[in-house]
């Protein structure tokens, strides 16, 4: 770019010369060139991306751009040719109204660029510049519908880049208005010889994208868009097959146009430099677009990713689209479609807090948006829910608004909603009282109506005291009836109105702190289940469900409690002014007794902390001791130590309730205490305000209605007492939260950014590994050097405590390694995004965990879109079909908890059922078989090493006969390799392994 500026005349003239704006009068085109500006982009730079709905046109005034168009079934960019001087870009998407151009400068560019509103205007107003638009086709707009047609005949041999030249040329485009169309009518205006693809708006029910079939379509046609529809028509072009093509497309340096010259005189515009990627839409979108993100895509994974794309921009997350689309194809590839569950673990991944529930379609507006939901056969974001309408997004029709009974009808009775949270921002100080603030702070409206209320309630409190005063002191002495009469009258609506406060107040305060404690509780357990294997390996259950029960208490403090505090703190002052203008001395002497009571608090304070927490720990101590006893019940009954059980368990109880026993004592204690100051600051409030009365300083009226005001007072100030021992044991339930709060999830910010894993081929690689669970214990793994190359089935035996399950786990990254590093095809697995990993990864145990919910549930529960076939095939190779049939109610048996109805072989192959089902790159198991007699593991080793075929199997087991086969085997001892090797080699050695061998078959015979 050699010229710093150029003259407005030189843009005219060269605008003058460019088609279609030679059909432009002189007047018009001068207009429009004063709406330009001249923008210069780098080598390298895009000027369009086909994710992004242009925000302007371009015409290149100086230099060249690569235009490219993105292949749907290779997921690919191809280079489809060079735009030189005096082309115009961008304008084909503003017209779709659909985004799909992407054109990259191959030199330094200059172009000229006109703004998308303005350049929609002249369209608009110049029928005969317009034309030129509406009546051709883009070549990116070709290549884009010509994919996605290729895409649905699967056709992944043909040159699409071929067939787009050929096609573009030939093309014709048609312009249906919008409104209702007969199809009759539409079709004679089409070529009946021609291919026609919509481009732009909805035929009834051909959206976008989609193929136009008259023979398929409804007698009437409501055609909807911006402008109505564009069809495309194209001839069947002859068969083209694709050569073999480079991974990506070039960037060429072509010879640079001319130009470049000084500037004449007269007014000149000066070339900026362009921003480094194309804007964000701000023009030509729906009048909803600032507030919500809307991104094209079409197919089964271009909508989901722009559907996250979306929720991204909405969020403030970085985007990263590989990560995402790595995710998306490996769940098509291994799921054969993407599920609702899918997608909130992409969720998850990049930062977001999801939820997944089944919503009827008439409690929608009763969500909190944004959600994700399946919308007719792609997905949709929910961004606006109110009582008449929503707003969505979906990746094929942008931004629309749907009311609540056209949702219904589409949606359908009901269905599965994403909820989604913001990211929780990472907390840089320590859990306490504040990490409650900010969802206090999401209903602070719903507070202040309350705290409003509440206020209201205190205040017509003061009418009781004050009208028995009246009533005293005038209309007794007056004995005027019908003066008590409206006084009497008021006290009862009074009343009545107090009443209905508190009924509103408390609905209002029910309800939202529900909301508060479902969301908070929540992320806690969100936080829980995402921390460290070795977190729940140093921690008993039993303490870590006490821990999350503290979530409710430590709520109704902050909200309830908190609140009386802050009401009773008010209206003190109120009722201690209001005793003031009674009697001076009246209210000292009332309130002598508070110096006492401040004193008796801080003294028994440090008492009642160590209590409230010895007693928290003898009761977490006693329920850990019960989960492990009932978890357990079928040892504790083999081993006939039920009594021994409850002697330990009333020990352990007896001790908390001795712990409970002092800390309501000391409590109890407190409060006879402050009840004992109470009466004595009652008895010496009478005896002062009899003489006062009996002196005349005061009415009898004003002295019981001072009595009545400052029993309020009194009242709140020994319900502070309790408040305060309830803010210990609420301090104390924080500390315990904090170890769950506080503990730094697996997956850091860090490693969400990393790289995904792509699809595993299976080459496995343990690169001087050593591992041990504590600190200062033995090495469970000593300096492991193994490699696997795709497709082996591994055998792993050795004697227990010898490393094999730990080297699984360490693959899992369940671990990490103390010191070396584990490779899977090449990639360094600690370096990798988790999810992309453990996603691609089928793992059964020894101790299968099966929920309680029917074998249909537990086998689909990894995959719960799966068909019943998909299911049923699943059950088979795992040699589970057969005993299932045989339950009580087939595969809609209840297996009880944790499988109890089921025997351990029948629960370990509904549990490899269920990893079949989905269809892992790389499976380990992990005694997998040991509860199955040998022909039924033999029958399923088979299975699996049929249906795994191509396929790395880690095999750990003790029977070495089933391995005999395995590619191969390993064998383990003190966290070490000793041998390795086939079947037959390892036997002829004459080793560990033989000698092993020949021990169980002699055991066998």
């Amino acid at each position: 770019m050699t010229s710093s500026a150029v003259s407005l005349s030189q843009i005219q003239d060269f605008l003058a010369q460019t088609p279609p704006f030679d059909r432009l009068s002189e007047t018009a085109l001068t207009a429009l060139v004063a709406k330009c500006q001249l923008l210069g982009y780098r080598t390298g730079q895009p000027l369009f991306e086909r994710e992004k709905m242009p925000t302007q046109v371009a015409i290149i005034y100086q230099g060249q751009a690569r235009l490219l168009g993105f292949d749907q079934r290779s997921q690919r960019h191809v280079s489809l040719r060079l735009a030189q001087s005096q082309e115009i870009l961008g304008w084909a998407g503003l017209l779709r109204g659909v985004p799909c151009e992407t054109a990259i400068a191959s030199t330094d560019v200059i172009a000229i660029v006109l703004p998308a509103e303005d350049f929609l205007n002249v369209l608009e107003k110049q029928p005969t510049f317009g034309e030129a638009f509406h009546a051709h086709s883009s070549l990116s707009e070709v290549f884009e519908l010509l994919s996605l047609e290729l895409q649905r005949q699967a056709d992944g041999t043909s040159d699409l880049k071929e067939l787009t030249r050929q096609a573009w040329q030939d093309a014709i485009v048609v312009n249906v208005p919008k409104g209702n169309k007969k199809t009759q009518d539409l079709a004679k205006e089409l070529d009946a010889d021609r291919i026609w693809l919509v481009s732009s708006g909805v035929l009834g029910e051909f959206p976008t994208g989609s193929r136009f079939l008259a023979e398929n379509a409804a007698k009437s046609l409501k055609v909807e868009g911006r402008a109505g529809a564009r069809l495309v028509g194209f001839r069947e072009p002859p068969e083209v097959k694709q050569e073999e093509e480079s991974g990506g497309y070039d960037l060429e340096t072509e010879t640079e146009g001319s130009g470049g010259e000084k500037p004449p005189g007269g007014k000149s515009i000066p070339i900026k430099d362009a921003p480094p990627s194309p804007p964000e839409p701000t023009t030509g979108q729906p009048k909803d677009a600032g507030r919500y993100p809307v991104f094209r895509g079409k197919g089964q994974i271009e909508a989901p990713l722009a559907c996250f794309q979306m929720l991204s921009k909405y969020f403030g997350i970085k985007f990263r689209r590989d990560i995402i689309r790595k995710v998306l194809e490996n769940q098509l590839k291994t799921a054969g479609s993407i599920s609702m569950q899918a997608c909130g673990a992409i969720a998850q991944s990049i930062g977001l807090t999801p939820q997944l529930a089944q919503v009827p379609a008439d409690a929608i507006n009763r969500i909190k948006a944004p959600v994700m939901i399946k919308w007719e056969t792609s997905f949709a974001i929910i961004y606006s829910i109110t009582e008449q309408e929503l707003v969505l997004a979906t990746p094929e029709k942008g931004l629309i608004r749907k009311r609540i009974p056209q949702f219904k009808e589409i949606w359908g009775e009901q269905g599965e909603v994403l909820l989604l949270q913001a990211p929780q921002v990472e907390q840089k100080e320590q859990f306490s009282f504040w990490w409650f603030v900010p969802a206090l702070m999401e209903h602070k409206t719903v507070f202040f109506e309350v705290l409003l209320a509440s206020f209201f309630v205190q205040l017509f409190g003061l009418a009781n005291p004050l009208i028995s005063q009246v009533i005293i002191d005038k209309v007794l002495g007056q004995r005027s009836i019908d003066t008590l009469d409206i006084l009497g009258a008021f006290l009862l609506g009074v009343a009545l109105f107090e009443g209905l406060l508190n009924g509103l107040r408390t609905f209002l305060f029910i309800d939202t702190s529900n909301r508060i404690d479902v969301k908070l509780s929540a992320e806690v357990i969100d936080h829980l289940l995402r921390l460290p294997q070795n977190y729940f390996d140093n921690r008993r259950v039993g303490d870590l469900v006490y821990k999350f029960s503290m979530m409710g208490q430590i709520r109704e403090f902050m909200t309830s409690t908190a609140l009386t505090v802050v009401l009773d703190a008010v209206f003190s002052v109120v009722y201690v002014a209001v005793m003031l203008s009674y009697s001076v001395q009246l209210t000292f002497v009332s309130l002598a007794v508070v110096p006492v009571l401040a004193v008796m608090i801080i003294l028994i304070n440090p008492l009642v902390l160590r209590l409230i927490k010895q007693r928290n720990m003898r009761f977490a101590d006693s329920q850990s001791y019960l989960v492990e006893v009932v978890s357990g019940i079928q040892t504790v009954k083999a081993q006939n130590i039920e009594l021994k059980s409850r002697w330990e368990w009333s020990s352990r109880y007896a001790k908390y309730i001795t712990a409970s026993f002092k800390t309501i004592i000391t409590g109890t204690t407190a409060g006879t205490i402050s009840s004992f100051l109470n009466q004595v600051g009652n008895l010496a409030q009478l005896w002062v305000g009899a003489y006062l009365v009996l002196s005349n300083d005061i009415t009898l009226g004003q002295l019981i209605a001072f009595r009545i005001i400052s029993g309020n007072v009194t009242g709140s100030l020994l319900r502070f007492v309790s408040v305060w021992q309830s803010f210990q044991e609420v301090s104390m339930s924080i500390d315990m939260l904090k170890d769950v709060v506080d503990t730094p999830t697996e997956t850091s910010e860090e490693d969400r950014s990393n790289i995904p894993l792509p699809a595993i081929q299976g080459h496995v690689k343990y690169e001087e590994v050593s591992f041990r669970f504590l600190e200062s214990g033995s090495l469970q793994l000593a300096n492991v050097n193994l490699e696997f190359p795709p497709g082996s089935f591994v055998g792993i035996v050795g004697g227990s405590g010898s490393g094999k399950s730990t080297a699984m786990k360490l693959l899992q990254r369940l671990y990490p390694p103390l010191s070396g590093r584990i490779f899977i095809d090449g990639y360094d697995i600690a370096k990798v995004e988790l999810y992309s990993l453990r996603s691609q990864l089928g793992v059964v145990l020894q101790d299968t965990l099966l929920f309680n919910c029917s074998v249909q549930e537990n086998i689909a529960l990894s995959n719960p879109d799966a068909s019943t076939d998909e299911i049923v095939r699943a059950a088979r190779l795992a040699v589970a079909h057969d005993f299932i049939m045989g339950l009580p109610a087939g595969y809609n048996t209840i297996v009880g908890e944790r499988g109890s109805s089921l025997s351990g072989g029948q629960k370990q192959r509904i549990a490899i059922a269920r990893t079949i089902l989905q269809n892992p790159k790389l499976l380990i198991l992990d005694e997998a078989t040991s509860a199955l007699d040998y022909h039924s593991e033999r029958q399923v080793c088979n299975n699996l090493a049929e249906a795994f075929a191509g396929r790395t199997v880690f095999f750990i087991t003790h029977r070495l006969t089933t391995i005999q086969n395995a590619d191969i085997i390993i064998m383990m001892d003190q966290g070490s390799v000793v041998e390795q090797g086939t079947h037959k080699e390892l036997m002829a050695l004459k080793g560990r392994y033989y000698c092993l061998f020949q021990q169980q078959e002699s055991s066998n015979t």
